[in-house]
């Protein structure tokens, strides 16, 4: 018996099957004891992207090509006849942040648009590749991460905690910019900002590389893993110069989260990688919008003692001379 995940309106369940010995319609009627979907109407996917499956129920279960452990996405399609069921609406695999199965496509430049309404996004062959904005609240880049490994933004504390803590021996005080114990104690506050010495903390602790795009310039900065950690993965972040987001993978701009694949195999060092080049136009319709600060000269105030200070580097010198770590956007009236 070999397990089989069915992700199915219901719910999610898992089916123990004979993939030797038994029929497709044995798994038919697995699939309709759990989804109450008659076998008549049972529109079947797996694989990534999902494929359909011809179901012919006479047919030996093998005949689908399924293996122990494989996911099966399972729709209503109510004019289906069981032979020739009706193709259902693509859906992306659901997050992992183990190895996906597959690789992308090349995005299609020529369907690129900016969005009148709701995320933006850039057309794939495979799905969408959407801005996921998480909230703008000290944390993003933490709220980023978990939402990229966690399947949920609002990990983020744990993320600090985890990730942070779990590697800090190869941080000096010259890196960092403080005793160790200090920056331990003030990178686990909610309101700390977090920047490139985390994220390559992070891509360590992951075991993936995190490409992190900057909208203003189009540039990749990557936050590699050490090679016998490595994962072989990648993820995308999007750095507007004071704000960091994720991308993800989807069947629709709109799919609901559990349909999001944000980590993806790394196909290429460069732009030919199919997720690097999306994301690539993707932070070029932000950059259409100016979704982006310049952090070297863009007006910024202490929200612990309200002084104004100008771009990072300030910000960075005050927070180390005052211990003050909550800053926000400030404009002089």
């Amino acid at each position: 018996m070999a397990p089989i995940r069915l992700r199915h309106p219901k719910g999610i369940t898992t089916l123990q099957i004979d993939l030797d010995n038994a029929l497709v319609q044995d798994l038919q009627q697995e699939i309709f004891g759990v989804s109450e979907i008659p076998p008549s109407q049972q529109g079947l996917r797996s694989g990534y992207p999902p494929r359909s499956l011809t179901i012919i129920p006479e047919l030996p279960l093998s005949s689908l090509g399924l293996k122990s452990g494989d996911q099966i996405i399972v729709n209503q399609n109510i004019s289906s006849s069981v032979r020739a069921p009706a193709p259902s609406p693509p859906k992306a695999k659901p997050v992992s942040s183990q190895s996906p199965q597959a690789s992308l496509s090349q995005p299609n430049s020529s369907r690129l648009a900016p969005r009148s309404s709701g995320p933006d996004y850039v057309d794939t062959p495979n799905g969408v590749l959407v801005h996921r904005i998480v909230p703008d609240d000290n944390s993003c880049l933490f709220s980023s991460i978990a939402l990229i490994f966690e399947q949920d933004s609002r990990k983020a504390q744990k993320i600090r905690q985890d990730g942070i803590r779990a590697d800090m021996e190869t941080y000096n005080e010259a890196i960092l910019g403080l005793s160790r114990d200090a920056y331990i104690a003030t990178i686990v506050k909610p309101a700390t900002w977090g920047g490139a010495i985390e994220l390559g903390i992070l891509a360590k602790h992951y075991g993936t590389e995190i490409a992190s795009i900057d909208v203003e310039t189009g540039r990749f900065d990557r936050f590699e893993p050490p090679l016998e950690a490595s994962t072989g993965n990648r993820c995308i972040v999007i750095y507007s110069g004071i704000h960091y987001d994720a991308a993800s993978l989807a069947p629709m701009a709109d799919a609901p989260p559990e349909w999001h694949q944000t980590v993806f195999p790394i196909i290429s060092a460069d732009e030919d990688d199919p997720v690097l080049s999306a994301a690539k136009e993707l932070a070029t319709i932000l950059r259409g919008k100016k979704a982006y600060t310049n952090t070297a000269t863009f007006d910024i105030k202490c929200e612990d003692c309200g002084k104004g200070l100008k771009g990072e580097k300030d910000a960075r010198m005050h927070a180390q001379e005052t211990g003050h770590v909550r800053f926000g956007e400030y404009a002089d009236s």
